[in-house]
């Protein structure tokens, strides 16, 4: 007898619902969502995916369309693959696949698609570095002992080899071969260009000057280069006799792209990500904690929007190039932390509902410790309004306090709830303080003001509500 699959449901109907395996582009997953390209929105029919056993929700965002499952996510998507016999990468041919207009949520769904497959890689490799911080804190290593050494190499390597790692998973995300996209981001950290960038020597490719600077620790130069190499590569397939295509199309390829990218394509990159992180560490030391206050109070919304993969570039960016980040992080883990005191005040207060009432306490409690805040958001804050304004409330004050005190994370979160509060051990213990206090004064008046705002409505109109099947304000929330 075969094995019960946990997301059944969901792997048998999501295809058809999705318009069909031919209507695929693209599938791939996050930390609580499943994404997916189609060829035509229209054949989606989001309605009934939401009504599918375990969906907590599903969305457009942008050009995607995201399926909210929960830190499970993972299961879901093995089982969708394996039932479906799909690849996560999609099974529709290229030349089938319509032209997208350039668009904002284009160039964020480039991005994401290049970064958010490396997070668990840089959170490994960040954790290593927060690991040696505490290590040499309490005296157990020295900077110069030999196991320091050897797991500094980890953490570094997490960091430096940046351009290699994104070059394959952009490759991946352009439809190109994933060993050029690696070769083309090796050689910007070759170990010979490095030591002539370091050492001043004037550098040039067939007499053309070749802008000298290191691209460790960079993701936009291997994204730019791999972007275009995709046409390239495209281009010289669609051309060149099956018989010469194994020979002849990597090598047309680089010998077009090694000039491009040395001249062009990796300076802008390099040039993009430098300043997009000068510019918001800018607007940080401008605002101060004001920005990390509004930050936390508006970061449900960001992510509802899914307008949250837009900071993974910057956070990227400046964990490599500084070694810690006092904006995003600290926001995120004040927010998702207040989406879980939001619902457990709607957990204990209320009486009539007990559906509603084990339900918000189920999701405060998977909020608070795991960081996973989509069954809270969108099963009871959201639906039920006020919690979220309590929530943001909240939020703000608790973001602003951390704000204030300069808190800073020293690594990427695998998990932005109590799981992963370690980010926040720094050079010094008090950082990871103020930011424990940020967050309970967060909690603290994020349930005070939800105790407050939110009523539950009597049994008498909430079986009314239900009855009637519409969504009233307070009335019982949609759960899986």
């Amino acid at each position: 007898m075969a094995k019960k699959e946990k997301y059944e449901d969901i792997s048998t109907h999501v295809v058809d619902l999705l318009g069909g395996k031919d209507n695929i582009v693209f599938f791939t997953h996050c930390v609580t969502r499943l994404r997916f390209n189609v060829k035509d929105k229209t054949r989606v029919n989001q309605d009934e995916i939401e009504k599918l056993d375990k969906v907590i929700g599903a969305q457009w965002s942008g050009e995607q369309f995201q399926i909210i499952v929960g830190q499970d996510v993972g299961t879901a998507y093995k089982e969708v693959l394996a039932h479906n016999d799909l690849t996560g990468s999609g099974e529709v041919p290229a030349d089938d696949v319509p032209k997208k207009k350039f668009s904002f949520n284009s160039v964020l769904d480039a991005i994401a698609g290049s970064i958010t497959p490396l997070i668990p890689l840089l959170i490994g490799g960040g954790m290593f570095k927060v690991l040696l911080l505490v290590l040499t804190m309490f005296g157990v290593l020295t900077t110069k002992s030999p196991s320091y050494v050897m797991l500094n190499a980890v953490g570094d390597a997490a960091f430096y080899f940046l351009p290699v790692f994104v070059g394959a998973t952009a490759a991946k995300k352009f439809g190109m071969n994933q060993g050029l996209g690696m070769l083309i981001g090796a050689m910007l950290i070759d170990p010979n260009f490095v030591t002539a960038v370091s050492s001043g020597h004037t550098l040039s490719l067939v007499g053309v000057p070749v802008y000298a600077t290191t691209y460790g620790n960079m993701i936009f130069p291997s994204i730019l280069a791999v972007f275009v190499a995709s046409y390239v590569e495209h281009f010289f397939t669609r051309w060149i006799p099956d018989s010469l295509k194994s020979l002849v199309v990597p090598f047309f390829t680089l010998l077009v792209m090694v000039p491009l990218t040395f001249w062009l394509l990796a300076p802008a990159g390099a040039f993009l990500g430098t300043y997009l992180t000068k510019f918001i560490l800018w607007l940080y030391g401008t605002a101060g904690f004001i920005a990390v206050a509004v930050l936390a109070a508006a970061f449900p919304w960001i992510v509802m929007t899914g307008m949250h993969t837009a900071f993974a570039p910057y956070a990227v960016q400046t964990f490599a190039t500084t070694g810690t980040e006092p904006l995003v992080t600290i926001a995120n883990f004040v927010s998702n932390l207040d989406q879980g005191a939001a619902s457990l005040a709607v957990g204990l207060k209320t009486h009539h509902n007990e559906k509603l009432r084990s339900t918000a306490i189920s999701c405060a409690i998977t909020a608070i410790l795991a960081g996973v805040t989509e069954p809270a958001m969108f099963g009871v804050n959201l639906k039920l309004k006020t919690p979220m304004y309590g929530a943001m409330i909240g939020s703000f004050f608790g973001g602003g306090f951390a704000g204030f005190m300069g808190v800073k994370a020293y690594a990427m979160a695998g998990s932005a709830g109590l799981f992963g509060t370690p980010v926040f051990i720094g050079s010094t213990i008090m950082t990871f303080v103020w930011a424990i206090v940020g967050m309970i004064i967060g909690m603290v008046i994020t349930f005070i003001a939800t105790m407050i705002l939110y009523k539950e409505l009597p049994v008498d109109a909430t079986q009314k509500v239900k009855k009637n099947k519409k969504t009233a304000v307070n009335a019982e929330p949609i759960t899986d």
